[in-house]
């Protein structure tokens, strides 16, 4: 949404939040999706022994998305600062799924690499 230099600036203003506002509620619901796929891999991995987290993975993630951020020009150095933020938010947790799997009775723990 653009604003029209014959509105009326609140009214522009309003409605360019609301647009900002469902881009935040979509972004709430993109993470809490992309946490729910984590959560699986963070499962797997206290399973299996697995370390809770991936640097070479985390590596390609981060070239990956810095390509993409550059193509969509947003500043790469924001989207890699997402993406850590992001990743150690995740190696949290599967840190604490690893805890959990290894006081089960038949667990394999894992932890941090």
């Amino acid at each position: 949404m653009t604003a029209d230099a014959h509105e009326d600036p609140g009214a522009s203003l309003a409605g360019i939040r609301q647009s900002i506002d469902n881009i935040d509620a979509a972004l709430i619901h993109l993470l809490a999706e992309r946490f729910k796929f984590t959560q699986q891999v963070g499962r797997l991995k206290a399973a299996t022994g697995l370390p809770a987290s991936d640097p070479a993975r985390e590596r390609v993630q981060v070239a990956r998305l810095r390509a993409l951020a550059e193509e969509a020009h947003l500043d790469p150095e924001f989207a890699e600062k997402w993406f850590t933020f992001v990743v150690a938010e995740v190696i949290h947790h599967h840190e604490r799924l690893a805890g959990t799997a290894s006081a089960e009775p038949g667990g394999t723990g894992g932890g941090a690499a």
